[in-house]
């Protein structure tokens, strides 16, 4: 099994893209697999939350939390 030393930081929104939604994740194509089949999150499943919009990778899951809060900060601002 490979060992995963990245983190992901991605954005997702709905169909109309009116709504985001801002995760962090180790494994982005099992997450983007979840959202997709309303796996996860209420808020993603009652939203209709799925098309992947960004990502960004990292090496260090701290980098990526960091990035994941600064984006969640600009979408409230």
């Amino acid at each position: 099994m490979k060992n995963n030393k990245y983190s992901y930081v991605y954005i997702l929104t709905d169909d109309n893209n009116d709504k985001l939604y801002i995760g962090v994740t180790s494994n982005l194509i099992k997450r983007i697999y979840e959202h997709k089949n309303k796996q996860v999150s209420s808020y993603t499943k009652r939203n209709n939350i799925h098309k992947l919009v960004y990502y960004q990778e990292f090496g260090d899951i701290y980098l990526a939390i960091s990035r994941e809060k600064q984006l969640k900060g600009r979408l409230r601002s």
